[in-house]
């Protein structure tokens, strides 16, 4: 499991006085870039190399968050398939979990415009994060 930690940003509160709901993509995405780091060590992203792209992501809310306090995200990896892995999503803030959601990534070769499998090395990487159970 992952754990990144976002300080929310005053522009981050609706006027009910929450963390608005688009917000939780931004930060959930922020999360996966440790996992992003298995497939480029130095995140450099250029078309010819980056391997990833989104097929798919969703969340519950499940509480409320607030600007008053520092909110943790945790990641980890619930399903590897031949071509894409699905990553789980936490949000917790002050002992409460708040939202939960979950993002395919696809393995995808962007110059020919097509999925390919997951490498061996890189499977090999997922596996030891994998978490099904979630």
């Amino acid at each position: 499991m992952f754990t990144t930690t976002v300080s929310p940003r005053f522009g981050d509160v609706d006027g009910l006085g929450h963390i608005n709901n688009t917000v939780i993509a931004i930060w959930f995405e922020q999360a996966r870039n440790p996992l992003f780091r298995i497939f480029s060590p130095d995140l450099e992203i250029r078309h010819e190399t980056w391997p990833l792209i989104m097929a798919h992501t969703d969340f519950d809310f499940v509480g409320e968050l607030f600007f008053r306090a520092d909110v943790e995200i945790r990641t980890t990896i619930s399903h590897i398939g031949t071509k894409s892995f699905t990553l789980y999503h936490e949000a917790w803030q002050e002992g409460r979990l708040c939202v939960k959601g979950h993002a395919v990534i696809v393995y995808y070769d962007f110059m020919k415009k097509e999925t390919v499998p997951i490498p061996p090395d890189k499977r090999k990487q997922l596996e030891e994060l994998l978490e099904p159970a979630v």
